[in-house]
């Protein structure tokens, strides 16, 4: 499992910096209207959970790409930060410990990649579905706020495969 580095982490932050700049809409227009604007928004928050939940699979394809793409953005990120801004590259930012997927959890993530798959290439938010993901597998692991979401998007997640396959039982 790649650990997220400060590099990774800021390569997140300004994807997720990014994508609030094209969003907002202006404060007037988000006072006389916030439902709508703010669902502009939900595809981009809906990857970024499910990017969250891909860096949590230890295994297999999903998690070996989660994996892959957290190493890229940890090493593109430490070098900005060296040769952007004279930062130091590799200082970890992320939590040693993880709450682990169950089978059924993990299960639920399948049927989520294939979903985040589908609704990337068919979809017109294919952009923000994309970067969505890519900001969520460089936060899902931090050490910050974003990364206490994995809790509950992992307890969810669990939770819902234990209902879904126990149905099925």
């Amino acid at each position: 499992m790649t650990i997220v580095t400060l590099g990774g982490v800021t390569i997140g932050l300004a994807i997720l910096t990014a994508t609030l700049i094209r969003w907002w809409p202006g404060l007037k227009a988000l006072q006389n209207d916030p439902l709508a604007h703010a669902g502009r928004l939900l595809p981009f928050l809906a990857a970024w959970a499910y990017g969250v939940l891909a860096i949590l699979t230890i295994g297999g394809i999903v998690g070996w790409i989660a994996d892959a793409t957290l190493w890229i953005s940890n090493w593109l990120g430490d070098v900005a930060l060296v040769w952007g801004v004279g930062g130091t590259a590799g200082q970890p930012a992320g939590r040693t410990t993880y709450l682990p997927l169950t089978q059924t959890g993990i299960a639920i993530v399948l049927l989520l990649t294939v979903g985040i798959a589908v609704a990337a290439k068919k979809s017109r938010h294919g952009r923000d579905i994309k970067l969505g993901a890519w900001c969520g597998i460089c936060l899902g692991t931090s050490a910050g706020v974003a990364g206490f979401a994995a809790v509950p998007l992992a307890q969810a997640v669990n939770a819902v495969g234990g209902v879904v396959y126990g149905a099925l039982a």
